[in-house]
């Protein structure tokens, strides 16, 4: 083969830097192992000062779904992982979407027949498949491997269909070194020749990847633990083309319990609906970190990070063999944090869109409410039950009146809101100091505890036993008009069930 070609690839690949790639299948959304992949990969670049690379890997089209693509890049950059090459930014080593280098593959393929390292394989579907047995076990028997050039010939101009299949060397065993678990060695004769080139013409991802990771110059592969097996072979093929491997980091996967991967298709939450589901992607992306990897020295016991404290940080040497478990009371705790932290005006933006969902009373000032339930969720989607009695005073029984520690119980609750009533509606200012002074004072000037007052009060202007917000905070919020009807309601229902 001339290989002036090969060069050109050769000369093209950034030399001198750390390189790390996300690449991902466009098959839709991003699961929480995915998403921590990206992090890894995107932190050891930056903690380097290296490149992060983003590799769309579309070979299997029976997979692909529509938009895919730009659900990876709305999700990237909404967790902050910016990219310094890729399909929309370009890069010296495009093009950043597999199907783009189809040519590529081909020719690397038939440079590994030339260098024996690789061959063509015309058995068809039954044939494989009656390799496998009943178990579906079983692995490709090499029966192509020694056909003659002449028969490869007669074959290629019949038109048979052909794949081309690694030659995996039958004896000895291939070593290589895992940044997470070690090194690991594995005897060639348990390798089977995996199809590199399918029919189509397209390679498989086993394939595709190394020709990538080479040809863009990756210094760091991570990716799942379930690849440790599959390894042995890509190193197989760079010593068959006298490449530098790269550093090799597999995690363990991410768990729902200690038994059972996550899984889109049993219901566990993917990034997007972990979003739905209310969550910060700041929360989720300290988290995710966090899954399987450790702080060490001086931040070993620190919880919260930025991603540009992670990315200060993050050391390879901190990630776990053991596998994570996904809790989702933990990544509440997180969220919970991440949300009372936010700048009041922030907290009011985000939870705009929940308020508005419960409350469609345009009388209602909803910057107001904001501050009451900011302390009081952990999640977006806890704010609406909270305040869903500002638009709508719910149906409630007496018993809400009682309260031990309040020392009221519905005869007094009566009383205190037929004291309240007059007072309310002799104020000229509907203000929170001028609401706050007058309850209280009410209560000194009949020798009551201000709970006395005030319990039946909030208990009247909400029907719950639980709100954000006290009867001070209530009444100006809900206005005059609209606290005084629902404290004549209270007075009439409690009246109502003394004389039944």
């Amino acid at each position: 083969m001339d290989m002036k070609w090969f060069d050109e690839m050769e000369a093209r690949i950034p030399k001198g830097e750390v390189r790390t790639r996300f690449a991902p299948s466009p098959t839709g959304y991003m699961h929480v192992g995915n998403l921590r992949t990206a992090l890894y990969t995107w932190l050891i670049a930056r903690h380097s000062g290296g490149k992060f690379l983003l590799r769309i890997e579309d070979t299997d089209q029976g997979r692909l779904v529509e938009d895919a693509v730009d659900v990876i890049y709305k999700t990237l950059r909404r967790c902050g992982l910016d990219w310094d090459e890729g399909p929309d930014v370009g890069g010296p080593v495009g093009p950043y979407i597999q199907t783009e280098r189809r040519d590529f593959y081909g020719k690397y393929a038939q440079l590994l027949i030339e260098k024996g390292y690789a061959y063509r394989c015309f058995c068809d579907k039954e044939r494989l498949e009656s390799l496998h047995g009943a178990d579906g076990l079983g692995g490709y028997d090499g029966r192509c491997r020694n056909l003659s050039q002449a028969e490869i010939d007669e074959k290629l101009a019949q038109g048979v269909p052909c794949v081309i299949r690694q030659k995996i060397p039958a004896e000895g065993s291939t070593t290589f070194v895992d940044g997470v678990f070690g090194e690991i060695t594995v005897e060639n004769s348990t390798l089977d020749d995996q199809v590199l080139i399918k029919s189509d013409g397209l390679p498989t991802y086993n394939f595709a990847n190394v020709i990538d990771d080479h040809l863009m110059g990756i210094t760091h592969v991570v990716r799942g633990s379930e690849y440790l097996s599959s390894t042995p072979k890509y190193n197989l093929l760079y010593q068959a083309f006298g490449w530098e491997l790269p550093a090799y980091l597999h995690c363990s996967p991410v768990m729902r319990d200690a038994h059972n991967k996550m899984s889109k298709r049993k219901g566990d939450p993917s990034y997007e609906d972990l979003l739905a589901m209310g969550f910060l992607s700041e929360a989720v992306v300290n988290y995710v970190t966090l899954l399987g990897w450790s702080p060490r020295g001086a931040y070993s016991e620190r919880e919260f990070f930025t991603l540009p404290d992670l990315a200060e940080i993050f050391e390879t040497g901190g990630i776990s063999k053991s596998p994570a478990i996904f809790d989702l009371e933990k990544l509440k705790y997180f969220n919970a944090s991440y949300l009372r932290a936010l700048p009041a005006e922030e907290f009011y933006q985000g939870a705009l869109p929940y308020l508005k969902e419960a409350v469609k009373n345009p009388e209602i000032d909803l910057s107001l409410v904001a501050p009451l339930v900011q302390p009081r969720c952990e999640t977006w989607l806890d704010i609406a039950p909270q305040v869903d009695f500002l638009d709508a005073l719910p149906s409630y029984g007496n018993e809400l009146y009682c309260h031990k520690k309040m020392k009221t119980n519905e005869g007094n609750s009566l009383e205190a809101l037929e004291l309240v009533l007059p007072v309310l509606e002799g104020m000229d200012r509907w203000e929170y100091g001028a609401l706050h002074d007058g309850l209280l004072d009410l209560a000194a000037k009949h020798g009551l505890k201000n709970g006395r007052i005030l319990w039946p009060v909030r208990t009247a202007l909400s029907g719950k036993a639980v709100t954000p917000g006290g009867a001070v905070e209530l009444c100006h919020i809900l206005g005059k008009e609209e606290a005084l009807r629902r404290i004549q309601a209270g007075i009439e229902q409690l009246r109502q069930a003394k004389q039944g």
